[in-house]
């Protein structure tokens, strides 16, 4: 099980970005933080990941994230990514198998296998000789997907995965996202299309700087919730559409 606890991130003096967050997330679950733009979202993931300073601490089976960083696969926001990199698509989910290069010995033809199997998961067979400055950014994230494959984490958490992609490509990350949950992988992403929250996660994380809720989607992604972390009413279709 992940528990945050108690994240705090501050920028400035007495100018909290994300203030007190606490929550936990099951093991074998899809889960979505949602919120408004600049409620701490990606700050939060980047203070777990102990990236930047902040207070409070997030813990996988009682031990640091920093212990288990090889059962952990991060996907930051597209737009931090450095597409003139000049890497080809294969040897950018090649990467992932780093973390387990000692441990699993992926050399030769065991790791080229793994690296197919994870590319023909996400649909990207045939552009595994492509730069990935060349790739539109659904074909980019469908790759970073296929890296976390070949790392076989525990966790995997998204930053925005689904922002400014197109729709055969989040429906094709979906259905592997679904199929990683099935294996027992817990999957924690921050989302922003609240018409698709109740048809992707099981639970939610909803804030808006400081903690709003925590849980089941059907108890936890409320109007009233809504209306808190965006501070207008809001009404969201019950079917997901």
């Amino acid at each position: 099980m992940l528990k945050v606890n108690h994240i705090t991130v501050s920028y400035q003096r007495n100018l909290n970005v994300v203030e007190d967050v606490s929550f936990e997330v099951k093991e074998g679950e899809i889960v979505g933080i949602i919120g408004p733009n600049g409620a701490g979202k990606s700050t939060l993931i980047k203070a777990m990941m102990d990236l930047i300073p902040h207070q409070g601490n997030a813990a996988m089976d009682g031990q640091s994230l920093a212990k288990h960083a090889r059962k952990i696969a991060y996907v930051q926001q597209k737009s931090n990514i450095d597409l003139t990199f000049p890497i080809t698509v294969r040897e950018c989910v090649a990467l992932g198998l780093q973390a387990h290069a000692n441990m699993f010995g992926y050399t030769g033809k065991n790791e080229g296998k793994a690296i197919a199997q994870a590319l023909e998961m996400v649909g990207m067979t045939d552009f595994a000789k492509r730069q990935i400055g060349r790739l539109s950014g659904g074909q980019l994230q469908r790759v970073l997907i296929a890296r976390c494959l070949v790392q076989e984490a525990d966790l995997i958490i998204l930053d925005e995965p689904f922002a400014g992609i197109d729709n055969r490509s989040e429906s094709a990350i979906m259905i592997v996202l679904r199929k990683l949950r099935a294996e027992g992988k817990t999957i924690l992403m921050v989302h922003h299309d609240l018409k698709t929250v109740r048809s992707y996660f099981d639970s939610v994380v909803m804030m808006n700087v400081h903690m709003i809720g925590a849980g089941p989607v059907a108890t936890t992604f409320t109007d009233t919730n809504l209306e808190q972390a965006y501070g207008l009413p809001m009404h969201v279709n019950r079917g997901g559409q």
